[in-house]
């Protein structure tokens, strides 16, 4: 869902007064008026281009209905256009300097909010342990993701809130890659397979280094992922098939059935189980779908109490 930096901008509701986007003037004054030096160890660039947020909110296809979350709202870039055009964003920030600063930004940048136009609340915590969010459940995830953490942070969100149905978020550009890769591709991997547990993923976009502060050493991409209406079909639990697939690619040029002894108890047993579920024992981990990771699961012999 790729679109040119210069499409035009959301549209929000009629008479709604529109924020004002944070360019690098905006961006270097915040920052200099808390103090803050973006970390690596957090994975910080804020985005300094109007032009790229407007893109980001375009592409995750936010309205006025909506209910976004935000993870990593920074100074506040993005959440200035989600604010533009959803009903409510709900942003969790772990900075506490960060987090402490963001409801006066968005006082002075988005005027809809003290109009009761758009609604906005802020969750200070650690993202990949929020286990509830205020308010009504969130029907979108749209993000610029701290690299470091960009992964587990997806899967965790869209397991905790299955009523995420739209995910747009911008990542380093070789994660872009691994979620959006096919079976068979040579960055496929756990990933990929994991991300198609709950939703249909593609690539939505390539970002430069230029549009963020400080301008990072990697490439960006956003990805868009839509929920799928119901998990494969499986008798397995979601985590029977998640240790399936970490076990196949912890190993990934070996064959299944070396692979996943140790999952099975034993190469013979691991063909066994992969024959049951119509798998060829000599496969590899990255040539498998979600799908028949999920069929496999099923198969799993039972491990005898010790």
């Amino acid at each position: 869902m790729s679109e040119t930096p210069h499409s035009p901008p959301p549209t929000p509701e009629p008479d709604r007064l529109p924020a004002r986007l944070l360019g690098p003037a905006e961006v270097r004054r915040l920052a200099e008026k808390l103090g803050v030096s973006p970390t690596k160890k957090l994975g910080q660039n804020f985005v300094i281009d109007p032009n790229t947020i407007r893109r980001i909110v375009r592409a995750g296809d936010v309205t006025a209905e909506d209910v976004v979350v935000e993870v990593g709202p920074g100074l506040g870039s993005l959440t200035l256009g989600l604010l533009d055009v959803a009903r409510r964003v709900v942003a969790v920030e772990i900075d506490p300097v960060l987090a402490a600063a963001l409801p006066d930004t968005l006082a002075e940048f988005a005027p809809g909010i003290a109009a009761g136009q758009a609604e906005f609340e802020l969750v200070r915590a650690d993202a990949l342990r929020i286990a509830e969010l205020p308010g009504s459940p969130p029907t979108a995830l749209v993000a610029n993701l701290p690299y470091n953490v960009a992964v587990p942070v997806l899967l965790h969100m869209l397991e905790r809130f299955p009523s995420i149905e739209r995910t747009l978020i911008m990542v380093q550009s070789e994660v872009a890659d691994r979620l959006a890769a096919e079976p068979g591709g040579r960055v496929y991997g756990v990933p990929s397979v994991k991300a198609r547990w709950y939703a249909d993923v593609k690539r939505a976009g390539a970002i430069g280094r230029s549009v963020f502060w400080p301008a990072p050493n990697v490439d960006s991409g956003l990805v868009r992922l839509d929920r799928r209406a119901v998990p494969p079909s499986t008798k397995a639990g979601r985590r029977d098939v998640f240790a399936a697939v970490d076990a196949a690619f912890a190993q990934r040029r070996k064959t299944l059935r070396s692979a996943l002894s140790g999952w099975a108890g034993s190469p013979a047993a691991a063909e066994t189980a992969l024959t049951a579920a119509g798998i060829n024992p000599s496969a590899r981990g990255e040539t498998l779908t979600v799908e028949e990771f999920a069929r496999l699961a099923e198969h799993r012999p039972q491990r005898e109490a010790a």
